[in-house]
């Protein structure tokens, strides 16, 4: 069966990676999973997970800020069952943060200058990162040298949920919240905010309520032993090799205990058992007999909540203000395409995605009832545009 594809234009993608990305030694390999009204199309497997072991389509990836949508479907399950609002402020959970002010000035050897935040953090703002909250790795401000200074979002620190969001709490904002979006540590505090919710440790609230229904048997925050042959060499970007190693597969971070789970990009995760969770965005909020959330819900969560109906240019402050993200909203956990003209890249209106820093991507596009996974291991995922030449390449290939 075809799917309403092309095969042989699908079959460009591997081609594509190989020959511009892996053979030159820009990517050390790429895996893609395409599939159409859940039924797979496409998939391919290039280049080594470790040196002289070809990718299999079993291999464990770290996907980094794929985490977020699954960390925010987590939370919204939440607000289905009345035990939070997308309108509550942060401080009835996380009451560490009611001093905490907007930056005026400082910074560095001088103390912070704060003001009152015009408005409180809410939910809602963690989910759209309006919350004025940040990343160390912008290296912008002088609040995101103070996150660098305090390791805050540093994967090896030695942070528990409640020392992070202690340390965090002691760092001014970058901005009134609700005032601009900004890329950030946001879903992380999410996280802790389910796991005080819940009562239990966050990783354990994710495998109850997402990856055990989903039968997503290989995502986790942590790789275990008997499974660890199978989790991919990650590289970082080097100007003069193209590549170099970050975290081998034999001896990686991802395969030890961890203090603190990152909501925002600690998990591992598999080419099939991400395409399970698209199928569950894909169904409406449901696969197969499970239910995840409502499709009334996911509605909510991949509609455009930037303010005024803007797109990320207009409102970032930071990272994906660039021309490409023209006619891209946000929603709650999810960038959505509202004009693909604009956007300047074949797609529907509505589709949503998002990305981790290996170079990982995934997209939902309801309209055509795709789904695509993109696995590979180098960062930072600014080093090529791969995952929008994938997204071309999907679209091309539709045939009815």
């Amino acid at each position: 069966m075809t799917h309403g594809f092309d095969l042989a234009r699908l079959d460009r993608i591997p081609a594509f990676l190989a020959d511009k990305y892996v053979d030159t030694g820009r990517l050390p390999h790429a895996a893609t999973l395409v599939s159409r009204r859940g039924e797979i199309a496409h998939r391919s497997c290039i280049g080594d997970a470790r040196p002289g072991e070809a990718l299999k389509d079993d291999a464990i990836f770290r996907i980094a800020s794929m985490t977020k949508p699954i960390t925010s479907i987590a939370f919204m399950m939440l607000v289905e069952e009345g035990k939070v609002a997308l309108s509550d402020p942060l401080v009835k959970y996380c009451p560490e943060f009611k001093g905490t002010g907007v930056f005026v000035a400082g910074g560095g050897n001088v103390p912070f200058l704060t003001r009152p935040p015009a408005s409180p953090i809410r939910m809602v703002d963690l989910l759209r990162h309006t919350a004025g909250l940040t990343y160390g790795f912008q290296e912008r401000t002088p609040v995101d040298a103070a996150y660098r200074k305090a390791r805050i979002d540093d994967f090896d620190a030695d942070y528990t949920m409640d020392s992070f969001i202690a340390d965090l709490a002691k760092i001014p904002l970058q901005f009134d919240p609700g005032a601009h979006w900004n890329y950030s540590m946001a879903t992380d505090v999410l996280g802790a905010v389910i796991e005080r919710i819940e009562g239990k440790p966050f990783g354990e609230v994710l495998q109850e309520r997402i990856f055990g229904p989903l039968s997503m048997v290989d995502t986790g925050f942590k790789v275990p032993a008997e499974q660890q042959h199978r989790l991919a060499d990650a590289y970082a970007f080097h100007p003069k090799d193209r590549m170099q190693d970050f975290d081998a597969g034999a001896r990686s971070r991802w395969a030890k205990d961890r203090s603190f789970h990152s909501g925002g990009g600690g998990l591992a995760s598999t080419l099939h058992d991400y395409h399970r969770f698209c199928l569950m965005l894909l169904g409406g909020g449901k696969l197969g007999d499970t239910r995840i959330i409502s499709r009334k819900t996911l509605d909510l969560m991949t509609s455009n909540h930037l303010p005024g109906g803007g797109d990320l240019t207009q409102h970032s402050v930071g990272i994906f203000s660039e021309d490409e993200n023209a006619g891209i909203g946000f929603g709650l956990g999810f960038a959505v395409t509202l004009d693909p003209a604009r956007a300047g890249i074949p797609g529907s209106v509505g589709d949503f995605y998002w990305g981790g820093m290996f170079s990982t991507g995934f997209f939902v596009d309801p309209v055509e009832e795709i789904c695509m996974v993109l696995m590979t291991q180098l960062m930072p995922s600014s080093t090529y545009p791969v995952r929008r030449e994938v997204k071309t390449f999907v679209h091309a290939a539709i045939d009815d």
